[in-house]
């Protein structure tokens, strides 16, 4: 017989739904609707009559005291409990498939028992209630999901069990290796089968990849841990998985380090360089000479001087011709796009292109035969271009000599009357640049030693060689070529990626300054230079145009103008992107290109601060470039600046005045240090 009532009053068992579960109670007071029940961790609540669930009763003596109302719901609890385990409700949806599309929680009971009471109707609404993958509550009825909605929710159901799963797991081991980590013990094991995602989810984390499921989960499990930025990376480093002085930024910047990006690519250069065997020819007799550094990879310029008319210079300049046959838009080419630029750090090099290509088909090497663009430039007496007239031609390089080759040969009186005659020229090309304002700045970076390995590493900084009138012409002719093809496109109207800096300097920045608090004074004069398709001045280059394409191996800007001038050549003289189709690609090169810089500034600084960090009981040698409430100070070896309180210095203090430093507090991950103590020299 059925006990359930249709309207509850004072001593009915009702039920309610609350934290997404039923909960029984008595009632003590109905009124105009409104329910006032006891629940069974004996709390008063007020309820309207809508929140009760379809299954009240039974009905008992109204006048139960609290301890007797307490022991009832417990009883009823209990029964309903062991009711509820008798229940399968995949079962009870087969038997309603085909009857019904919605019923009540008495009419599923009915399936089960004859007559239900309310205890039965009771337990089986609690199970349809915990099977949402099969039944949807709307009140007072249950719906039952068709076949191909039970299968959908199913599976939505195992996915989120599995993230909830692996969510709470990943966790502990997270909460586990930063306990680990504050007690200096050994880290625990990663959840089995777990090892790649939880890699992952730090890799992810350190690289802030929006949107990624890694991220995500990332977002959920550090919950309870401290809020630092590199707390990632000092997981990491506790499991194992990052060597201590694992480049962060990397994975910041979306940048691959190395040349293994490149192997996926392997078909596509297999038919690139079958292609450009094709386009072979017999190179020019020209003895090209090129001068780079000794562990230079990547030779993308060679030139070759000699006496032109009225005392004048025949220049011609080589530079590598990797646009040849480049496939513009292909994944290859988008990958390299994405790379922007090569990048050269203490701990080794990774190249822009793959380095088969790149370096194999298209690096300017000696006795191989190779494709370049030649500008030929007719230079006057006195250093004044007279005209440029760029051509596509295959040269072969006479000599690959270094900067220190050629230093040490401009001693010697029997030099090689080339190098002679191209340093005259360099010379006269960086006067006149100096006429028409430029702004040298003298300032070599050092060279950083890496010795050892791991956390083992030491850092030693050296003064890098000089070679001032090699540098110095190779330097001047690189310009001279940017500067001359940017004029040659401004003056066919043809659109390129120009490097410009108009800006107006006082008559007295130009020149060459090798002081570290002159150079610090006309550095502040300066503004940022800017890519953009319009020639516009470079001031501090002491050029109307400048159009960068002397490293089309190293920088992606570079192969986009050389790909210009080449496509201008081969046709009518119309470029290989309109204004419109270079307008788009812009922002996305020079996001990468910052990129790129952003690594190439960042990383040497980082192991500047190693360096710092491992010598604290050294003094360092500045000189205070600024004054103020926080003195700037320069440090000419290592090529950084720190700022000091003034309290540490001087009563009276001036530009060029010199002190020795400690260095305290360095963090190379933070990238901070303090000035603990200065003498002046």
């Amino acid at each position: 017989m059925s006990t359930l009532v249709r309207y509850p009053g004072p001593g009915c068992i009702v039920e309610f739904l609350h934290g997404n579960k039923p909960n029984v109670a008595w009632v003590l007071e109905e009124q105009s609707g409104r329910l006032r029940v006891l629940t069974l961790n004996q709390r008063e609540t007020k309820l309207p009559a809508g929140r009760i669930l379809p299954w009240a009763g039974p009905a008992h003596e109204p006048q139960a005291s609290r301890e007797e109302i307490q022991h009832i719901l417990q009883d009823h609890e209990t029964r309903r409990d062991e009711l509820a385990a008798q229940v399968d409700p995949e079962e009870i949806w087969e038997l309603a498939q085909g009857d019904v599309d919605r019923a009540t929680a008495n009419w599923f009971a009915g399936l089960l028992w004859d007559e239900p009471d309310s205890e039965q109707v009771a337990a089986m609404g609690r199970r349809l209630l915990e099977q949402k993958t099969h039944f949807k509550f709307h009140p007072p009825e249950f719906e039952v999901h068709p076949a191909d909605k039970v299968e959908s929710r199913q599976t939505e159901e195992e996915t989120r069990l599995e993230r909830e799963h692996l969510t709470s797991s990943v966790q502990q081991f997270f909460h586990a290796l930063w306990e680990a980590r504050l007690k200096g013990k050994s880290a625990p094991e990663a959840p089995e089968g777990l090892t790649e995602i939880c890699h992952g989810i730090l890799l992810a984390a350190m690289a802030d990849t929006a949107g990624s499921m890694e991220l995500t989960i990332w977002n959920a499990v550090r919950k309870g841990l401290p809020d630092l930025p590199l707390l990632p990376l000092f997981l990491g480093q506790t499991w194992g998985v990052f060597a201590e002085h694992f480049n962060m930024q990397l994975l910041q910047e979306g940048y691959a380090w190395g040349d293994d990006w490149a192997r996926e690519f392997d078909t596509d250069l297999d038919r690139l360089e079958a292609q450009l065997a094709t386009m072979k020819r017999e190179p020019e007799d020209t003895p090209y000479i090129s001068i780079d550094s000794a562990s230079t990879h990547d030779i993308d310029d060679a030139f070759h001087v000699e006496p032109g008319t009225d005392g004048g210079y025949h220049l011609r300049i080589a530079l590598a011709c990797p646009a040849l046959g480049w496939e513009f838009g292909s994944p290859l080419d988008r990958a390299v796009r994405e790379r922007a630029s090569s990048v050269y750090l203490p701990e080794g090099a990774s190249h822009m292109m793959p380095e088969r290509y790149g370096i194999g088909q298209f690096s300017l090497y000696q006795d191989q035969p190779k494709p370049a663009l030649v500008l030929d430039c007719d230079v006057d007496a006195d250093g004044n271009l007279r005209s440029m007239e760029p051509r596509c031609t295959w040269v072969r390089i006479d000599q690959n000599s270094t900067y220190q080759a050629m230093e040490e040969a401009l001693g010697n009186p029997d030099c090689d009357p080339r190098l002679s005659l191209a340093t005259e020229l360099g010379t006269k090309l960086r006067a006149r640049r100096i006429d028409n304002g430029a702004v040298v700045v003298d300032r070599p970076d050092p060279t950083i030693i890496l010795e050892g390995e791991g956390a083992d590493i030491l850092v030693r900084i050296e003064e890098s060689p000089r070679y001032d009138q090699a540098q110095a012409t190779v330097s001047e002719f690189m310009i001279l070529a940017n500067s001359s093809i940017g004029q040659w496109a401004a003056d066919k109207g043809m659109p390129m990626l120009f490097r410009t800096q108009d800006i107006t300097l006082p008559g007295d920045a130009a020149g060459v300054w090798t002081t570290p608090e002159d150079a610090h004074r006309i550095v502040r004069m300066m503004a940022p230079t800017t890519q953009e398709l319009t020639p516009r001045l470079h001031a501090t280059i002491g050029a109307k145009a400048y159009a960068p394409l002397t490293s089309p191996i190293r920088r992606y800007g570079d192969l986009i103008n050389l790909a210009q001038v080449l496509h201008a050549l081969e046709s009518d003289g119309s470029p290989r992107w309109n204004r419109e189709e270079l307008t788009l690609m812009l922002p996305y090169i020079t996001a990468r290109t910052e990129a790129a810089g952003r690594i190439q500034r960042f990383r040497p600084r980082y192991w500047k601060l190693v360096h710092f960090k491992q010598h604290k009981k050294d003094l360092f040698s500045t000189t205070v470039v600024e004054d103020g409430s926080l003195v700037v100070l320069a440090m000419p070896k290592e090529q950084m600046y720190v700022r000091c309180p003034r309290s540490l210095l001087a009563d009276k203090i001036f530009p060029g005045q010199r002190f020795a430093i400690r260095l305290h507090k360095v963090s190379p991950r933070t990238n901070e240090l303090r000035v603990v103590e200065a003498l002046e020299e």
